[in-house]
């Protein structure tokens, strides 16, 4: 096994609260073994256009609180291309970097797992997506954070719902996974949530909708990820108010507020905790691998296995959703 003297650390798809704590987790470890790093700027692009900066553990003091990422994160096309991958490990091998930390979700595995097997740098992912959807772990960094933001806006939207009887589409994030609208509803009292997951939620919905009306409660929220086969909360709105004309329906898209802001306690935790396995993995000579945490432990997942296999939604937190209806 090859001894590292430098990784390589850089953050790349969508920011998400918690990356920052994962820099930073990165970073110290590894000073504590002598190992030097070098932060490579706007993910894959830095890396081919060779945006490097040594990153100390000064660099690094007071940002644990801060949300996005202090590395920055940028899409790439032309890492996606053969020469694109090529000079990226031609300016790698420059900065004498030895391995790699990459901290993102599925696309930036992806490039992960292409950049190993062609050019061989021994590269360990931390899970950094709001979108909770990679195997390997229960949970990815910023999630709980991105949960949290749904729920205060839940809070403050059915305030208004209440005081002009209206109905509320709440929408979030989730192109193909339903887990921050199921949660964001649980947690925030959603009387009905539609997930990418499920092709019955429609017909659900209405049967719903006629329940309530006979009663004549129209004041309600209905948490829609942004991924459903109804096509997201503007076109549901449409539906509901030619089905429904008695309803008053309004549409609130949370968008990037929710891959904002400081990270929560969990958050942070699971980032420091994550980044500093992941170099400690490398050190132990594993590769091609994402650090993840299943029941409060750390587990080492494939990056084809964490990007191939489908994370199922919490079935009994599903059953609780449709319980919990009032």
């Amino acid at each position: 096994m090859k001894q590292i003297n430098k990784i390589g650390v850089f953050t790349s798809g969508g920011d998400s609260p918690g990356m920052n704590a994962c820099v930073r987790a990165v970073v110290r470890t590894a000073q504590k073994h002598d190992v030097e790093v070098v932060g490579i700027k706007e993910g894959y692009k830095g890396m081919v256009a060779g945006y490097f900066e040594k990153l100390t553990s000064f660099d690094v003091a007071g940002i644990i609180q801060r949300g996005g990422t202090i590395l920055r994160s940028s899409r790439c096309p032309e890492f996606k291309t053969k020469e694109g991958r090529q000079q990226a490990y031609d300016n790698c091998k420059n900065q004498g970097i030895d391995a790699l930390v990459a901290i993102g979700g599925n696309g930036t595995f992806t490039g992960a797992l292409y950049f190993e097997e062609e050019f061989g740098i021994p590269t360990i992912g931390c899970p950094g997506t709001i979108d909770n959807d990679l195997f390997g772990t229960d949970y990815t960094i910023g999630f709980d954070t991105a949960c949290n933001t749904v729920v205060k806006a839940i809070d403050q939207i059915r305030e208004t719902a209440a005081s002009h009887n209206r109905l509320f589409l709440v929408e979030v994030m989730g192109r193909d996974s339903g887990f921050i609208a199921l949660n964001g509803c649980v947690a925030g009292g959603g009387e009905a949530v539609m997930l990418p997951e499920q092709h019955d939620d429609l017909p659900r919905l209405m049967q719903f909708l006629d329940e309530k009306s006979q009663h004549k409660i129209y004041s309600n929220i209905v948490v829609v990820a942004e991924g459903d086969e109804a096509g997201g909360a503007i076109q549901l709105e449409k539906v509901i108010k030619k089905e429904y004309p008695q309803y008053d329906v309004r549409s609130t898209i949370l968008g990037h507020l929710q891959r904002g802001g400081s990270p929560t306690c969990r958050d942070r935790i699971l980032a420091s905790t994550l980044g500093y396995h992941a170099v400690e993995a490398l050190l132990k000579g594993k590769r091609n691998m994402m650090a993840g945490e299943i029941n409060n432990k750390v587990v080492l997942t494939s990056f084809r296995d964490s990007i191939e296999k489908t994370k199922a939604l919490n079935t009994d937190l599903l059953q609780l959703s449709e319980i919990l209806v009032a």
